[in-house]
This record gives structure tokens, sequence and C-alpha cells, in this order.
């Protein structure tokens, strides 16, 4: 009887500890978790409404909103299909390029982008990043000067719609979360954020720790990806050597979410990437 009842108390104790194992594993899963880059990338090319379903699904409750020209048409649908259906769009993505952009006056599509989120009544972030051919042989400060002063513009014109402006860090001058740091600390009045991406930030691994503090007492959103120092931009979570520690890195100086999964994969079916992702979540907490 001593050693039945021994060898019960031994399996409840492995059946706890499993138990507790994978709530950590799932904890990731079941915080503030989004999907990004799953509208310009999808191989299915998904309507607002074949979107929106699959998002629900999935289990989302929100994600970031990507786009082309072409997406424009169908884009106020899609946001009033969302709120419809209790999904929350954190973001709509402002990509500023210096052929089509200027201060007063952005490209068609972009003043169009900026009539249908008024339009739609929608209160979110403005994700924005700028070309690098607009600081083509600037120097350090004529370049944040110029950065200081777009995005001044773009954040009263996004504030006037009861949106906020988070910089996006997507290669180049701009790209560095340094300098956007810098660009924050000039426009104190619009509270500025940042949202890092680890699929823009390979050349970062080796100074993630000392970026991190940096960047922690501004950071809005982080985009996760499988990190390779050589490898490919785009992997799958759990793929790579890196995103592991990067995401320790960053909880250890206070970031608890929201977390973003990319669908950001050439010719494939966003759903399938989106899935491969969510599995690879599962290696990023727990031993």
């Amino acid at each position: 009887m001593g050693k039945y009842f021994n060898f019960l108390a031994a399996l409840v104790f492995l059946i706890l500890v499993f138990s507790c194992k994978q709530r950590a594993n799932n904890q990731l899963v079941n915080q503030d978790l989004y999907p990004w880059c799953i509208v310009a990338f999808d191989s299915l090319e998904r309507s607002p409404q074949e979107r929106i379903s699959m998002l629900k699904e999935l289990g989302f409750k929100k994600y970031a909103y990507d786009w082309r020209d072409k997406h424009l048409d169908n884009t106020l649908t899609e946001l009033k299909l969302a709120v419809k259906n209790n999904i929350e769009i954190i973001s709509v993505w402002l990509w500023l390029n210096a052929k089509r952009d200027s201060i007063g006056q952005l490209s068609h599509g972009n003043e169009k982008l900026f009539d249908i989120i008024e339009q739609s009544g929608l209160n979110t972030t403005i994700w924005v990043s700028m070309s690098e051919n607009y600081f083509k042989d600037l120097d350090q400060k004529q370049s944040l000067n110029r950065a200081i002063n777009f995005i001044d513009f773009v954040s009263n014109k996004s504030k006037s719609m009861g949106c906020k402006v988070a910089l996006y860090n997507h290669g180049g001058w701009f790209g560095n979360p340094y300098n956007q740091i810098e660009i924050i600390k000039k426009l104190p009045q619009h509270n500025l954020n940042l949202v890092y991406n680890f699929h823009h930030g390979h050349h970062t691994i080796d100074e993630f720790s000392s970026l991190s503090k940096a960047m922690s007492p501004y950071l809005s959103a982080v985009n996760l990806n499988g990190m390779e120092k050589d490898g490919e931009k785009i992997l799958p979570i759990g793929k790579g050597n890196y995103e592991k520690s990067m995401f320790q890195t960053l909880k250890n100086v206070g970031y608890k979410g929201p977390w973003g999964i990319l669908g950001h994969v050439e010719n494939a079916d966003v759903k399938v990437i989106l899935k491969q992702n969510l599995k690879g979540l599962k290696t990023l907490e727990g031993d």
C-alpha cells in the first residue's frame, strides 16, 4: 500500500510539474498578441471579410494593418468590419518616401489613407517610417532636424483625428532606434513611442542588451521573428538562435507586450505562416 501511495504521489507531482511548464510555455500565446504584415503578404489575397474570419478562427482579438495602394478601396470596409467583430486595429502603417511625400503634401495614397481613418472614426496608432532618401548626403544634425520637422507634421495630422504616432525601425538612418529616441526627446508634446522589429534588427543582436535598456521607456510594440546573425531576414519564431535571448532581455528591462508575430512571407498563405509562428512562440518561454 505504501509503495502504491508513493507511486501515486510521484505521478501527481510529475503531472503538476508538466502542467506548470505547459502554462509557462503557453503564457505568451495568451498575452497581448497580434499579427502584423497580413494584408500585403498573403498569396490568397483575402478580402476584408475573409481576413477577419481568419483572425477570429486563429483566436486573435487585434491586429496591425499594413497595406498597398491596391488595398485602399477596401480599407474603410475592413476598418468598420473589424470594429463590428470586436477586433481591435492597434496600428496602421505609414511609409514616407521623399519622392512622393513632403511636409504639407503627402502622396495620394497616404492622403487617402488619412481620409479613410478620419471617415472610420478609428482611434489608433500610426506606425511611421521614413525612407533613406530623406537623409541622403545629410549629416547627423541635418538628418535629425529633417526627421523632427516631418514627424511633428505627421503627429499633428494624426492627433487631429485622435490617433497617436509610433516610430518604426525599417532600416537606414530613421530606422536606427537611437536616432528615433533623439526624435522623441525633441518632440515631448506628442508622446511618441517606438515599435521595434526583430526582422529589421539583425545588426543589433550583439548590442541588444544596451539597446533594450535605451528603448524600454518608449516601446509600445515589438514584432518577433526568428533571428540569425547571417541568416535569412524572415524566419519562423523558434528557428533562430537569438530570438529567445532577445525576448528574455526585453522582459528583463520591463517590457511586457504587446507582441507581434509576422505573416511577412512572399507568395505564401499568411494563415500558414501565422500558425508556424504561433507554434514557435512556445520556444520563447520555459526551459
